[in-house]
C-alpha cells in the first residue's frame, strides 16, 4: 500500500504541474470593445442531419448576430427528422438564410464532411466559418471572432465553446471528457508556427476562404470522422497561421442530453483521438482513472491497512489535489462545486467509452454515427 500511495501521489502531482502549465497557453477570445474599420462578408456553414431539437435556436442565434453583412447557409443532411421543415419555414423572415437540401451521400465522402462541402460550393463570402447545429451564439461573437482572426492576420480560428449540462449524466460525464480534451490540447505547441501538433474544434472552424481552399477544404478531408482535426493538421502542415483558443464568453453548447447520446456520440471517435492505438488508449485509461478515481481508493486502503499517519497524509495530500483540480474544472464549466464528487463516476463512463470506441474499430472496422456506418 505504501508503494501504491508514493506511485499515486508522484502521478497527481506531475498531471496537476502539467495542467497548469499547459493553461498558462490558453487563449481567451472575448466580446471586442474596439471595432474594425470594414467587416468582410462572411458566410456560415452549418450541416445539419436530424436536428430538430436544436437548429432553431441555432440558426436564430446566428441571425440576430450584430455583424454587418453575412450569410448562413444550412444544409440538410438528408435527414429522417423535421430539420429541414423547420429551416425552410424560416426562410421568409431571414433573407440571409439559405437552405440547402443536400444531395445524397456519394461514394467516397464522409456524411459531415459533404454537406460542409456542398456548403461552402454556395458560399458568397470572403470568409467561412464552419460550425454546427447544436450552438448558441452571443449577439457579439462574429464580430468578436473576426476581430481576433484579422488583427492576428491569422488563416484560421478555431474556438472551444462553453458547455450546458442538463442532466446527471451529463454532468457526471461530459465534464471529465472536457477536461480530458484540454488536457490533451498542448497549447504552446499548437499555437507555435514552429511546431507540427495542430487541433481544430468542428464548433467553430473560421477559415480566410482563399486559405481553406489551399489545403484543399473538406474535399481534402472527405473520408476523416476528426475532419475538424484533419483540417487543422492540413492547415498546419501548409504554413497557414492558425489559434486555437477559449470562446466561452462568445458561444455556447448542450452537445448530448443522455447517457445513450453520451456514449453512442464520443464511441465513434475517441479511438481515433488516441490516433488509433491500443496502448495509447490503455495508457489514458489508466491515467484518467488513477487521477480522478483512485486516489479515494488508496485513501481507504491506507486507514483499512493501518499504514500510519505519514501515508494516510500523503493519500488524503493527494486527494485534496484531485479535487482542487476538479474544482478549478467546476469553475472554468460554471458547474456548481458539489458535481466534483461525480467525476470518478465520470471517469469510469469515460474509460469504458473508450474502450468500446477501440472494440468498434479495432475488431469491427467501422464507427457508426446519425444513422451511418463508416469503415475503419
Amino acid at each position: 500500500m505504501i508503494l501504491i500511495t508514493i506511485f499515486q501521489l508522484f502521478l497527481i502531482v506531475l498531471v496537476v504541474l502539467y495542467l497548469s502549465v499547459n493553461m498558462i497557453y490558453l487563449v481567451k477570445v472575448v466580446p471586442v470593445e474596439d471595432e474594425l474599420v470594414d467587416y468582410p462578408y462572411l458566410s456560415v456553414c452549418i450541416p445539419a442531419r436530424n436536428e430538430e431539437r436544436d437548429i432553431k435556436a441555432c440558426v436564430e442565434s446566428l441571425l440576430h448576430q450584430d455583424y454587418p453583412e453575412f450569410e448562413v447557409i444550412v444544409v440538410d443532411d438528408n435527414s429522417t427528422d423535421e430539420t429541414a421543415e423547420i429551416v425552410y419555414s424560416m426562410k421568409a423572415q431571414y433573407p440571409n438564410l439559405v437552405f440547402v437540401p443536400g444531395k445524397q451521400l456519394e461514394p467516397g465522402w464522409f456524411g459531415k464532411p459533404y454537406a460542409l462541402y456542398q456548403a461552402y460550393k454556395k458560399s458568397r463570402g470572403k470568409y467561412l466559418l464552419f460550425t454546427d447545429a447544436d450552438l448558441i451564439y452571443q449577439p457579439q461573437a462574429l464580430k468578436s471572432a473576426m476581430h481576433t482572426l484579422i488583427s492576428r492576420d491569422l488563416d484560421l480560428l478555431t474556438l472551444m465553446p462553453a458547455a450546458i449540462f442538463g442532466s446527471f449524466w451529463e454532468r457526471a460525464v461530459q465534464p471529465v471528457i472536457f477536461g480530458f480534451i484540454a488536457a490533451l490540447t498542448r497549447f504552446r505547441k499548437i499555437n507555435s508556427p514552429n511546431h507540427d501538433s495542430a487541433m481544430g474544434f468542428g464548433a467553430f472552424l473560421l477559415f480566410k476562404k482563399e486559405s481553406y481552399q489551399r489545403i484543399g477544404g473538406h474535399l481534402s478531408v472527405r473520408q476523416e470522422i476528426l475532419d475538424d482535426v484533419m483540417l487543422a493538421k492540413n492547415a498546419k502542415r501548409n504554413g497557414l497561421s492558425m489559434l486555437v483558443a477559449d470562446g466561452k464568453r462568445l458561444f455556447s453548447i448542450r452537445m448530448y442530453h443522455s447517457l445513450e447520446e453520451i456514449w453512442v456520440g464520443w464511441r465513434k471517435n475517441m479511438f481515433l483521438a488516441m490516433k488509433g492505438s491500443v496502448i495509447r488508449t490503455f495508457y489514458y485509461v489508466i491515467v484518467i482513472l488513477c487521477f480522478v478515481l483512485t486516489p479515494y481508493i488508496v485513501v481507504i486502503g491506507n486507514l483499512w491497512v493501518g499504514t500510519g499517519g505519514i501515508w494516510v497524509g500523503s493519500a488524503l495530500f493527494g486527494l485534496i489535489l484531485t479535487l482542487v483540480t476538479g474544482l478549478a474544472l467546476c469553475r472554468q464549466l460554471n458547474l456548481e462545486k458539489r458535481n466534483v464528487f461525480l467525476f470518478p463516476l465520470g471517469a469510469i463512463i469515460m474509460s469504458a467509452i473508450m474502450l468500446n470506441s477501440m472494440t468498434q474499430i479495432v475488431f469491427h472496422g467501422r464507427a457508426e454515427w446519425r444513422g451511418r456506418t463508416y469503415e475503419q
